[in-house]
């Protein structure tokens, strides 16, 4: 917040003593919590790690709405939760109505909730959700800390420094390729965190539409989307030279990909049948079409399947069929060990390889056949874990749906509201399209948005656990 406070001084927007008394104040009850419970155990058991994880964030969220408040740049309460859950859970949905007229000061605090939000969630995936048997994020922890050669460091506070110095390398290479290729320092800076938080919060009303006219930009945001959405525990790899291991990671080559076929289809869709307005300047009408729809395509398909959500185009306008095609894609999610949202790749090919295996076991009623993913087998536990997340996450989405249906919104709107919010996407649909925001949203749809997108974010059992009557009885 301090971080907000210098940039709203620079900018002299009228902010800088709002955001610092923000800043004060959330040190001051820090300060105070820690003196508090300064007498207080530092064991960590299991029960208490779910209910750190949740509360941290709630409170991260509470405090993170100050800014917004103080300055009166969100005077509501309701909305400036909402802005900031969506921050930190970097989905990137917002209800702000005219984002240029905002503060600078609170423009770059908006984005580094992003930012923080999302190097957190990895954090969260690599050391914590694995030792709490997540939702098959144990799978995920033979990538992560560990004894071994293939682990990135025997210790998770190396594993987590590590995997923060990549982050913020690509976040400053970012910046500085943007501002490179056109965009103001400020604009670059915003977008880069937005963009490797994969949180999609833009400093643009029209968000990245408003650089259709400058390809460059648009293709720089595509590749760092991408890496983004990749397991950053390969960048790692990757950096140390190897490059083997990225290319035998199976959940990376089914991710890029996907990329790559759903982008083919959707670029063919658009160039036969959806009308293109803003043609690549410098090309002959056919090749700036086709580099246009190649683009859009490519653009949209990274942004939703790493939950992204930046927008070059509204895709609901293409044709119905991609309207549907990208509200599929809402439910796929990048890699595990990013920073994207959604179910994650690697349990969609673990649940597909399940199912394709129960008709060899349904005709060999006596063999076991176990599930390989990485060459390696899977423990039958890790599957029923995946396919209970899976079947949980699907009846979240059906009572997320139900709900905002109940509070007044159409059909096509709430359910891509709830696949949406759950999902860490951003866009949606109907009402909550690619080029509208949810600021319409009745108050208490807000706050419903508000709980399926920190559901989603810390994989729905670390959340949905503290609502059992079991968990909170003395064992």
């Amino acid at each position: 917040m301090l971080l907000a406070a210098v940039v709203s001084g620079i900018y002299q927007d009228g902010a800088t003593l709002s955001i610092t008394l923000a800043s004060l104040t959330t040190m001051f009850v820090g300060v105070f919590s820690m003196y508090y419970t300064r007498g207080h155990k530092k064991e960590v058991k299991q029960k208490e790690g779910y209910i750190i994880v949740t509360f941290g964030w709630i409170i991260m969220s509470i405090s993170g709405m100050l800014p917004y408040l103080f300055s009166g740049a969100v005077p509501d309460v309701t909305n400036a939760f909402f802005e900031t859950v969506s921050g930190y859970t970097t989905t990137g949905a917002s209800i702000m109505d005219d984002i240029e007229v905002m503060p600078e000061g609170i423009l770059f605090w908006r984005s580094l909730t992003h930012w923080i939000g999302g190097m957190g969630i990895i954090v969260l995936a690599i050391a914590i959700l694995p030792l709490l048997g997540i939702g098959g994020m144990q799978l995920f922890s033979a990538e992560a800390p560990g004894p071994s050669a293939d682990k990135l460091h025997p210790r998770i506070t190396d594993t987590a420094k590590r995997l923060w110095l990549i982050y913020f390398g690509y976040t400053i290479a970012e910046t500085i390729l943007l501002q490179t290729a056109g965009m103001s320092f400020f604009d670059a800076i915003n977008h880069a965190m937005a963009t490797l938080s994969t949180g999609g919060f833009s400093t643009k009303n029209a968000s990245v539409a408003y650089w259709n006219d400058q390809p460059l930009i648009q293709y720089i945001i595509i590749f760092f989307m991408f890496l983004a959405g990749s397991n950053f525990v390969l960048s790692y790899f990757a950096f140390k030279g190897k490059v083997q291991k990225v290319f035998k990671d199976e959940e990376f080559r089914y991710y890029a990909g996907f990329v790559i076929v759903f982008t083919i289809i959707v670029a063919l869709v658009i160039y036969f049948k959806a009308n293109i307005t803003d043609m690549t300047p410098g090309y002959p009408m056919v090749l700036g079409k086709a580099e246009s729809s190649f683009r859009h395509a490519l653009f949209q398909i990274v942004s939703v399947i790493t939950t992204t959500g930046f927008v070059s185009a509204d895709f609901t306008q293409w044709t119905p069929f991609l309207t549907i095609f990208f509200f599929g894609l809402f439910f796929l999610g990048g890699s595990a060990g990013s920073t994207a949202g959604g179910i994650k790749v690697m349990r969609h090919i673990l649940i597909i390889k399940n199912g394709v295996l129960e008709f060899k076991r349904t005709l060999h009623t006596n063999a076991i056949i176990p599930v390989r993913y990485n060459n390696k087998t899977v423990k039958e536990k890790i599957v029923y874990n995946i396919i209970g997340f899976f079947v949980l996450y699907m009846l979240l989405f059906i009572i997320g749906a139900l709900v905002l249906g109940f509070l007044g919104l159409d059909f096509e709107s709430a359910i891509g509201g709830a696949a949406s919010s759950l999902g860490n996407v951003g866009p949606a649909l109907g009402s909550l399209n690619p080029v509208s925001n949810f600021n319409s949203l009745p108050v208490l749809a807000k706050w419903w948005c508000g709980f399926l997108m920190l559901a989603g974010r810390l994989e729905l059992f670390t959340v949905l656990i503290l609502l059992t009557p079991y968990f909170w009885k003395r064992t």
